[in-house]
């Protein structure tokens, strides 16, 4: 991830110089490919060259599972895909944050499935960087003729209305709120083969995190359970991985072990 981070800190610098008031750079990524690690070593580099920066993540947004739109598809119950954000508060945080207002970053437990209260989410004020990371950030709607065919097991238990509905979600709020990215970064996967195996290894951080917290009886999948998880997750990523190096500013490629190649 070295080699990522002096990448990117590269091409921000020189983004920054062309730039006019606040900078917001979106991070863009598979699950387990190391945004989040690319996020916050950006963080820590500009916070200590004196740069002020606020760092939000699109998992920080995810609805509380009672607010998801299960009566469009049962299968919007579980968190991940456009349509299980709070849009509308991304919206109001980015635009505070621009606006160089005092503004409170959210935060979501995964463990618990739920958004941390309110009192506990850090407050920023007047960024220079705002620093965007998530797994499907800046992604692009398929056509119409690339949702008629399931592309997984999970997606044959519908009729195709979720993957309509995610796709709609594209099309509308998601657009507005991904076009105050500046910049977008993508940390390309070599395959949707490896998410797997990424993403079990974040499931075993998430344990280890917990159980040092004091909180091992909090809810963590089982390797099994993550398999059908990321089914959810894998027409967009493929989706993401065919396009997105076309209109990026900057891909970068990785091999399984998350090295630049």
């Amino acid at each position: 991830m070295t080699a990522s981070l002096e990448t990117v800190a590269a091409h921000l610098a020189r983004w920054r110089r062309e730039a006019d008031g606040p900078f917001v750079l979106g991070i863009c990524g598979a699950q387990g490919s190391g945004k989040s690690t690319l996020a916050e070593g950006l963080r820590d580099r500009l916070t200590a060259d004196g740069v002020n920066v606020a760092l939000l993540s699109l998992d920080d947004l995810y609805l509380p599972r009672e607010a998801r739109p299960v009566q469009v598809s049962k299968l919007f119950a579980t968190r991940g895909v456009p349509g299980t954000h709070d849009v509308a508060l991304g919206e109001r945080t980015i635009k505070r944050l621009i606006s160089g207002l005092p503004t409170r970053l959210p935060r979501f437990d995964k463990a618990t499935d739920a958004p941390v209260p309110e009192t506990q989410w850090p407050e920023v004020t007047a960024p220079d960087v705002l620093i965007f990371e998530g797994w499907c950030v800046g992604a692009r709607p398929q056509p119409e003729a690339a949702l008629c065919d399931p592309v997984n097991g999970l997606e044959r238990e519908d009729d195709g209305t979720w993957r309509q509905a995610v796709n709609a979600a594209l099309h509308g709020p998601y657009a507005t709120l991904f076009a105050h990215i500046d910049r977008l970064v993508l940390l390309a996967a070599p395959d949707f083969s490896v998410v797997r195996d990424w993403r079990i290894e974040q499931e075993q951080a998430l344990r280890q995190r917990l159980a040092a917290e004091g909180r091992s009886g909090s809810r963590v999948m089982s390797d099994d359970e993550i398999g059908r998880f990321i089914q959810y997750y894998q027409r967009l990523t493929q989706h993401i991985l065919d396009t997105m190096p076309a209109y990026a500013d900057l891909t970068l490629r990785l091999d399984r072990a998350r090295h630049l190649v």
